[in-house]
């Protein structure tokens, strides 16, 4: 399935899925926690969790879907330093939310 950027032209969609799948598992795991630690109800911290997945979602699909140059091509070693880079950032931000909820 391809996307169409804004001037009519298909997009790659894994960036912008995968972008948005990260951002619904982190919030979604660790929202409510957090909801509940700042003494807000179970069922209001998801629904601000959700809600906040559904924000990320339209601005992950604006800045790389629809805003998108589908003639940029990026060579494969530079995509691989920053998936490389991405990894270790998301490693360290998983731990970096769980330690809180620990103590």
């Amino acid at each position: 399935m391809r996307l169409p950027n804004r001037a009519g032209m298909a997009i790659d969609p894994v960036p912008f899925v995968v972008v948005t799948a990260t951002a619904s598992l982190l919030l979604l795991s660790f929202g409510p926690l957090y909801g509940q630690a700042l003494g807000l109800p179970l069922s209001t911290a998801i629904v601000v969790s959700v809600g906040l997945c559904g924000v990320s979602a339209a601005v992950a699909y604006y800045r790389q879907v629809w805003t998108a140059e589908a003639s940029l091509d990026v060579p494969a070693t530079i995509r691989a330093e920053r998936l490389f880079y991405l990894m270790a950032i998301l490693g360290v931000g998983g731990v970096g939310l769980g330690v809180p909820l620990l103590l």
